[in-house]
């Protein structure tokens, strides 16, 4: 690896941005006395590849920070200095962050690179304007005008049909309101890497829903998590030389998911087969088939352990961008992956973890899981992630949900994710039937989405877990206050005076 210590000219740095290793990873502004837990040794080995937790060498105690490819720092006047790498293509950028000595070294993951040739160290930014971190970024397919869609996972899970994507694909096209896309999620396939294989409950075939999908006027999605394969896979059983082995050459776990019926494995990238196996399914999907969104999955799989002529960083921006080469002009969306691998290459990219039927996942909390299945980490990280959308990519920020059953969260709680998903995102996806909806939930999306083409100014963090969004909307500035926790907070504002926020409550204000 390669640091360099970098010494803060400010005097003093409250808060530091925790930027995490790929796009479900918890991220936020934290103290800089605050520490980020290491996940319980008791998940590692059903849970530790997902983010960090497998990368040794990054401190995990009080007052010791960590962020990947960018963060940003506030001080006690709330003035914020951002640093951020421009050169993730050859290795990620770790930003670690000392209190006592006041210094944030700047670290180039070089973990096992062997180098027979000259090499780019550091390359990074720091300064006070935060597009400065995407200058480099080819903006072409980046379009922050905001679009709605409708995913099965969020209600149906794995248990989709043909006929329960066609009955939402007819409420949708009814309802007037403006979605645009219908994204069939994890389910269809008979299991994780076997694509061309498709279940029983959609006898008509794949083409077939992506036309009916198009014949309401709508565009069909398709999910799929290409560098992965579950254990009871055929591609698992019949070619277990393509998938990536550690150094004792032993298949590697990537995890382990009830949904896929335990252990997955992760596909080895740079195996000849593999490309030309992963080409041929796209050719199906997008020839044959006729898909024209696809949201790739459990992306950082691909990384887990690079060639000795690679690094991670390397691995990643060569597998994205053979997927941008795949889906041509079709769109992507990125999830599950390192966030500066998706900037350039990804239409949209997921910037948090998945929203939870519950405001916060108890056990996965307990297992110091950043990568949890959340509604609360997820609206951390779309919160400190903010500058990313309509720079980097078209943020995704998940779904919001306004439905009475199937979910516990409770009518604030939808409000909140709603507008903040609203405000911060590109791609606002919901798994609700949308022929279902009250008149009152219906208007409630309608009022959301007329606050979607605001410009976002700045998002202010003034608590934990309290936050300030300035937006301008038609000339107008306004403050939009956003409580996440379960007490009351109270606010001092230039034009209303005091006001109270009630628990996980949301108000925007004329400023």
């Amino acid at each position: 690896m390669l640091d360099l210590a970098v010494e803060l000219a400010c005097p003093q740095v409250d808060l530091f941005f925790a930027n995490g290793f790929q796009s479900w990873s918890e991220s936020q502004l934290l103290p800089v006395a605050a520490e980020i837990p290491r996940l319980r040794k008791i998940a590692h080995p059903f849970l530790g590849f997902y983010g960090d937790a497998h990368i040794d060498g990054i401190p995990h105690s009080a007052g010791h920070l960590h962020a990947w490819s960018y963060t940003y720092v506030i001080g006690p006047d709330g003035k914020t200095t951002y640093l951020g790498s421009q050169a993730e293509s050859t290795g990620f950028t770790l930003f670690l962050f000392d209190q006592a000595n006041k210094t944030i070294t700047v670290r180039k993951d070089l973990r096992g690179l062997q180098l027979v040739h000259s090499f780019p160290g550091l390359d990074f930014w720091i300064g006070q304007e935060a597009q400065r971190l995407f200058s480099e970024i080819d903006s072409n397919r980046i379009n922050p005008a905001p679009v709605v869609g409708w995913t099965s996972w969020y209600r149906h899970f794995t248990n989709i049909s043909e006929s329960i994507i066609l009955k939402n694909a007819e409420a949708i096209a009814e309802s007037g309101l403006p979605f645009r896309y219908v994204q069939i999620d994890d389910g269809w396939q008979t299991a994780v890497g076997d694509w061309r294989s498709v279940k029983p409950a959609f006898p008509n075939g794949m083409e077939s829903v992506a036309s009916a999908i198009r014949a309401k006027g709508l565009t069909p999605g398709l999910w799929l998590a290409p560098f992965v394969a579950s254990a009871k896979s055929e591609l698992a059983k019949r070619h277990p030389e393509w998938l990536l082995k550690n150094a004792r050459g032993r298949a590697i776990r990537a995890g382990w998911n009830p949904y896929w019926g335990g252990w997955f494995y992760a596909l080895d990238f740079y195996h000849p087969e593999v490309q030309d196996y992963l080409s041929g399914v796209f050719h199906v999907l997008l020839e044959r088939w006729g898909f024209e969104l696809f949201k790739l999955d459990f992306l950082f799989a691909v990384c887990l352990q690079p060639p000795p002529e690679k690094t991670r960083g390397q691995v990643m921006h060569d597998a994205m961008e053979f997927l941008r080469r795949q889906l041509g002009h079709r769109a992507m969306l990125a999830c599950g992956v390192p966030l500066s691998a998706a900037a350039g290459n990804a239409d949209f990219c997921r910037v948090g973890g998945d929203v939870h039927v519950h405001w916060e996942h108890g056990l996965l909390t307990f297992l110091r899981h950043r990568e949890r299945v959340s509604t609360l980490a997820a609206l951390r990280s779309v919160l400190g992630r903010w500058h990313l959308h309509g720079k980097a990519f078209s943020s995704d920020p998940d779904v919001f949900v306004l439905r009475d059953d199937h979910q516990r969260l409770t009518p604030v709680q939808q409000n909140t994710l709603l507008i903040i998903n609203a405000l911060l995102g590109g791609l606002l996806f919901t798994s609700d039937d949308v022929g279902a909806y009250t008149p009152e939930q219906r208007s409630e999306l309608e009022e959301a989405l007329a606050w979607s083409d605001s410009a976002v100014q700045a998002v202010t963090r003034l608590d934990a877990d309290v936050y300030c969004i300035r937006i301008e909307k038609s000339g107008e500035p306004f403050a939009v206050y956003c409580n996440l926790t379960a007490k009351p907070f109270e606010v001092t504002t230039t034009k209303n005076g005091r006001i109270t926020l009630q628990p996980f409550e949301t108000m925007i204000l004329s400023f």
